[in-house]
């Protein structure tokens, strides 16, 4: 049965205007029968003409159907948008952190069901599903709390020959539309990220999730309605990139776009958008440096946890570990077993640590990379086989910078180590790239240390960890072709707010 919620009502100029029943969830059914979930546009949830399936990656069985959106649908979710810019422009600090609150306390509450669905349509490990709703509710509280924390400042008009007289102050204000792009591999802790921060700020947001996991966005606006968000504050449109994705970030009511993808489509976005804010999250292929005085004990524990959570698929895992000479052998030899000892399998099983890739075709391609390093002289010490969407993490050693591996974004569970000499050479392979989004040195040298953090090019540095590291109030973004613009929700809000010079001038 839809469940109807009570809540309030907000009208053209943001005030609550009337305490009413509103629909605010997405499933379709009839007394207690599951039918597909809707998306969310012009105010209610809509069905398409054509629906696509979210499949579970482990056994490909049908988690759940979604429309597939068309034209009139962005359309639609556009001109509402537009409203609710409007309304979304005029809600005060107060009432945004109110929202928002509430909404981090449903998404606890229900952080059971949501992690499931997060695993269901993903196939992260059930462990690494709660993780994520645990990150979410702390990405939209502090979302909430900064909120209440966007202001300007003064300028000193008189500190100019001639401004006497003068009083100069900013304003903070909302960009209008915020097109929020999120990637399947944190289908509901990224779109957090973006529609949090969005929100905060008093955009109105329209959230194109992927297609692979679009199941989670259309939870979280769910929970957002519930949680006061005014109706046409937000969209949530399911369909594919070329269709819905297209349209959108070429229109021009949309003036700022929040994209977390591979580089290319981020190239593509950059080209089409026109004359918008954006901020690029685009990948990369993350180094770990372990100098000669490193505990090997530690990095390997630290290369382990940062190279194989969630199947490798992370913006930020371990992908090229550059292991000095004297202790290259020793560190191979410590971390075999440990890989070998990570189990693949189904994401809900107990005994299983590494659950399947995304799609299949995504594991196959690992495992091409995999023999094709292979074949160019690399060593495969363990791992590298697959059995349809699993993928045996890898390690593949003795690899070159110019090998595929290396070069380009795996997105998989597998790294290649390589020698290095000294900490120049090391820090020169590891920026040996065209990415920079996070890097790790493992190192008891506060000189090594210091060296690398300013000369590795990269958004994010690490030093005694590997490069997989997040908190989410944290400003994080790459350097190079891993993008620009920050996401953190302070830092988030800075991007997708604008700000006005306001001057007083003395009358004569």
């Amino acid at each position: 049965m839809v469940a109807i919620g009570t809540r309030w009502k907000w009208d053209s100029q943001g005030g609550r205007s009337s305490f009413g029943r509103v629909e605010v969830t997405a499933r379709f059914g009839i007394k207690g029968e599951q039918k597909e979930m809707r998306m969310y546009l012009g105010g209610q949830w809509v069905e398409g003409r054509d629906q696509i399936e979210v499949l579970n990656p482990f056994d490909g069985s049908v988690v759940d159907t979604v429309p597939r959106a068309d034209s009139n649908n962005v359309q639609q979710a556009l001109s509402s948008a537009e409203r609710g810019a409007k309304i979304m422009a005029r809600l005060s600090a107060y009432d945004r952190w109110k929202i928002l609150k509430r909404a981090a306390e449903l998404i606890d509450l229900r952080k059971d069901e949501l992690a499931r669905l997060i695993s269901s349509e993903e196939a992260k490990v059930i462990s690494e599903g709660m993780g994520e709703v645990k990150r979410a509710v702390e990405t939209i509280m502090v979302s909430a709390e900064e909120a209440k924390r966007i202001h300007g400042e003064t300028i000193p008009s008189d500190a100019d020959p001639g401004g006497r007289n003068h009083l100069g102050f900013t304003l903070r204000v909302p960009c209008g539309i915020v097109l929020a792009i999120s990637p399947f591999n944190f289908p509901l802790n990224l779109v957090s990220h973006k529609v949090g921060p969005a929100i905060a700020g008093g955009n109105a947001v329209i959230i194109k999730p992927a297609t692979d996991t679009p199941l989670s966005a259309l939870k979280l606006t769910e929970i957002l309605l519930e949680a006061g968000l005014p109706p046409e504050g937000i969209q949530c449109l399911t369909g594919s990139g070329s269709v819905v994705g297209e349209a959108l970030i070429a229109d021009r009511r949309v003036r700022k776009i929040s994209f977390t993808g591979s580089r290319e489509v981020g190239e593509h976005i950059c080209r089409s958008a026109g004359i918008k804010k954006l901020t690029m999250e685009l990948g990369s292929n993350c180094p770990l440096i372990i100098m000669p005085d490193a505990d090997i004990d530690a990095v390997v524990s630290a290369v382990v946890a940062t190279s194989y959570a969630n199947a490798g698929q992370v913006c930020i895992s371990t992908q090229r570990v550059l292991a000095s000479r004297t202790i290259y052998s020793e560190f191979l030899d410590a971390l075999q077993p440990k890989v070998a000892a990570l189990t693949t399998g189904n994401q809900f099983h107990d005994s299983t640590r590494v659950g399947p890739m995304v799609r299949e075709s995504d594991a196959i391609r690992v495992e091409s990379w995999i023999k094709e390093a292979a074949n160019e002289g690399a060593r495969v010490v363990v791992g590298g086989h697959r059995e349809g969407a699993n993928l045996a993490p890898a390690v593949v050693a003795d690899v070159k910078p110019g090998m595929r591996i290396c070069r380009d974004e795996l997105f998989g569970p597998a790294i290649g180590v390589m020698p290095f000499d000294n900490i120049e050479d090391a820090i020169a392979q590891a920026n040996s790239t065209n990415f920079g989004l996070s890097a790790g040195i493992f190192t008891r040298d506060i000189q090594w240390a210091v060296k690398f953090a300013r000369e590795a090019e990269s958004g994010n540095i690490h030093v005694n960890w590997g490069p997989h590291w997040r908190a989410d109030l944290m400003p994080y973004g790459g350097l190079k072709e891993s993008g620009f613009g920050k996401e953190g929700p302070r830092y988030a809000i800075e991007e997708m707010t604008e700000l006005k010079m306001v001057v007083f001038h003395a009358a004569n």
